[in-house]
């Protein structure tokens, strides 16, 4: 270390100098394609009903979820995730397999409209549909049934495909999920369909504003089926038995309490990594800056770019849209 009035050779801030500068050196460049929005489409409105804990998301029409994906795909945006929130739930989730249930509907209106020019994915899952807001088929004793759920995925799965989906993300952290989804999707010829796997989905604190979201009737929590927060070896377990049934993507879920997770997974991964930048986290930021708290913008900026330095290919995040009209103004 030099002493006060000794100059240092070695000047990192010669990098920082300037915008153009900084600019040029950057180690990481976000493109609008590494986006994916999540959007929610509810049965039974006439207009879109706002989240309150998530102030400007939504829950879409049909019609204005058509429009919200052009607008996406318009901005260059990667993907859009499609959540259905039907007015019927029961205990076995029967709108998830419906193949008028309000997903399936809006998954046909949404190809109908972007067709390939924007990636369509759909939320493999029961949460929204069943009556006690589990992920899967409960048995007796009230707790998850992990291999009867196995069949109502493989029957989601195929509905999902026959409605248009180009990726589904089995999100339920079933064992074995993604070997049986994949092998319903090639027995009913849907090979070409592929699969974004929930691959280290935490039973987190952050999901409080996305339950609101999909008028979730959970009682109690999940954590018998989602990771348990302390354990990051244990996602790579997950990581390897995703993989090796057939997954195409996988996921980090929530992101940036795990962005320690997400390195450890894009080190061993031989395919692309996701994070989901969830509901919770968007909450934060955008209750911070409307306090005045933070600078809203740069906040996002800084968030997204932290999962792309983490090693993620894709994010999922509720700002996409805004997100990536700023990275191609950028």
């Amino acid at each position: 270390m030099s002493r006060y009035g000794e100059f240092p050779a070695v000047r990192p801030r010669r990098l920082r100098a300037t915008a153009a500068m900084r600019r040029m050196v950057a180690e990481h460049r976000p493109h609008p394609a590494e986006l994916i929005l999540p959007a929610f489409v509810r049965e039974g409105i006439s207009e879109p009903v706002p989240v309150s804990s998530m102030p400007g998301v939504v829950q879409h029409t049909v019609d204005t979820l058509r429009a919200a994906a052009v607008e996406a795909a318009r901005a260059g945006v990667g993907g859009i995730m499609l959540f259905g929130v039907p007015e019927v739930k029961d205990a076995v989730g029967c709108a998830g397999t419906d193949p008028d249930g309000i997903l399936q509907v809006a998954l046909r209106a949404v190809r109908a409209e972007v067709g390939d020019d924007l990636v369509v994915m759909s939320d493999l899952c029961l949460d929204e549909s069943t009556d006690h807001g589990h992920c899967g088929v409960l048995d007796e004793r009230g707790g998850v049934d992990n291999d009867a759920t196995l069949e109502r995925y493989a029957e989601m799965a195929v509905v999902q495909a026959e409605a248009g989906a180009h990726v589904l993300g089995p999100s339920g952290m079933m064992d074995g999920q993604i070997g049986r989804v994949r092998q319903a999707l090639d027995a009913a010829g849907h090979s070409d369909v592929a699969l974004l796997a929930y691959t280290a989905k935490y039973a987190s604190a952050f999901y409080g504003p996305f339950r609101e979201a999909v008028n979730s009737q959970l009682k109690g929590d999940r954590k018998t089926y989602q990771q348990d927060p302390p354990n990051a070896r244990e996602a790579l377990r997950e990581l390897a038995l995703d993989v090796a049934e057939g997954a195409d993507m996988v996921m980090v879920k929530p992101g940036l309490p795990y962005l320690d997770v997400l390195r450890r997974i894009a080190d061993e991964a031989p395919v692309p990594v996701a994070a989901y930048q969830i509901s919770g986290e968007y909450a934060m930021v955008e209750a911070a800056a409307e306090k005045g708290w933070i600078d809203r913008e740069r906040a996002i900026d800084e968030t997204l770019m932290s999962f792309r330095r983490a090693g993620a290919d894709l994010v999922l995040t509720y700002w996409a849209t805004e997100a990536a009209r700023r990275m191609t103004r950028g």
